[in-house]
């Protein structure tokens, strides 16, 4: 049994008081660090520790002393709940701030990570989604896929803004399924994605129609419009132009506001023939038979040809319901160094003379101008999947 005298008696209470002293500043300490740093838990770690390792000394457990076990205990217990009047202390009130604050930080961690990537996995761990595993996205531009040399080397700076773009052998142009268009026969802005077959895992760029609204309603294949084709970061490449036609259509070319390029329809009964000109002068036309043929050839004066478009066979449910036209532009051979995977089994379009990059951009402006012209022909009108022509 341990006696103890008035003076340890003395101190041992003067203990008691301090250890309530120490987890009230603790509570003062973690209340004021809250929101700032973690400095002031710390200290309530150390502090509380402290206090338990008093509470299990030796001293403290003693059957006899009057400051056992239960009495430290319920000391605590006071602490917590309320205490004396003038200590600070953690109640429930405040433990809940503390639980609340940690759920908003969780929840800002997991919206901050679904902002950065699109594939998320995650796996459970106690009770809480953890992030295993972040793929951040990857867009860059695919490599031209032909050299830059001779007529293709850019003269202005202009054709090097176009050249990432339009420096390739084959281009792929896919418009977008218009849902709208197809159920309720509501004219959408068109869309389409522009791939080099020499790179088929990315696009190379897109194209974007913008148009007036109730104009689409009502004019629809001969509505103005301007689209603007850009790269595969968004950048802005050049500009199309078609104004409202009534006979015969126009579309033209714009590099920075500037026109460069031109095509216009003649007039012929069944055949479909186009002129194209670069400023004033005319370099190339285009005369297909029509009827059913879908291979639009540009030919010079002399009849020899420098690029090819042709409308390629989607299926049936695509030509028949939709108007997702698909397109392959060929502007001659690529590099060798450039033709791997799928791209070694397509034959190349043999040319007299590779097109500059300017009359390049007016070929493609051609396209546009074909799939508006031909191959717009189809819409719903409030019955599903049934197409109505105009």
């Amino acid at each position: 049994m341990l006696c103890l005298s008035r003076r340890s008696l003395s101190s041992l209470l003067r203990s008691g008081f301090n250890l309530r002293g120490d987890l009230a500043a603790a509570a003062v300490s973690c209340s004021s660090t809250f929101f700032d740093s973690d400095r002031g838990i710390k200290k309530l770690h150390s502090r509380a520790g402290n206090a338990i390792l008093w509470r299990n000394s030796p001293l403290c457990s003693s059957q006899g002393s009057f400051f056992g076990r239960e009495q430290v205990s319920s000391s605590v217990f006071r602490c917590f709940c309320g205490g004396s009047d003038n200590s600070p202390s953690l109640d429930r009130k405040f433990l809940a701030q503390l639980w609340v604050a940690d759920k908003k930080k969780l929840k800002a961690m997991e919206k901050r990570y679904r902002k950065a990537s699109k594939h998320r996995n995650y796996t459970e761990s106690n009770g809480f989604d953890v992030h295993s595993e972040i793929v951040e996205p990857t867009v860059h531009q695919p490599p031209v896929s032909q050299s830059m040399s001779g007529l293709l080397k850019p003269k202005t700076s202009d054709e090097a803004k176009i050249a990432t773009l339009l420096a390739r052998s084959n281009l792929l142009i896919t418009r977008d399924i218009e849902w709208a268009n197809l159920v309720l026969g509501f004219e959408q802005e068109n869309r389409y994605i522009v791939v080099d077959v020499c790179y088929p895992q990315a696009p190379v760029g897109s194209i974007r129609e913008q148009s007036n609204l109730i104009a689409r309603q009502l004019l629809r294949t001969r509505r103005p419009f301007v689209a603007s084709i850009t790269d595969a970061l968004g950048n802005e490449l050049f500009r199309v132009r078609r104004p409202f036609w009534w006979i015969t259509s126009s579309i033209y070319a714009e590099i920075d506001g500037e026109e460069i390029g031109v095509v216009h329809q003649r007039w012929h009964l069944w055949r479909r023939i186009y002129d194209l000109y670069l400023g004033n002068n005319q370099f190339a036309v285009v005369e297909n038979p029509g009827f059913w043929n879908w291979t639009f050839t540009v030919k010079d004066a002399d009849g020899e040809v420098l690029a090819q478009i042709d409308r390629d066979w989607r299926g049936f449910g695509f030509e028949i319901f939709t108007d997702a036209g698909q397109y392959v532009i060929r502007f001659g051979e690529a590099d060798a160094a450039a033709k791997t995977g799928p791209a070694t089994v397509i034959e190349e379009l043999e040319v007299k003379r590779p097109l500059t990059l300017s009359e390049r951009a007016v070929v493609l402006t051609l396209a546009i101008s074909l799939d508006n012209d031909y191959f717009s022909r189809h819409g719903g009108w409030g019955i599903p999947f049934m197409a109505v022509g105009e």
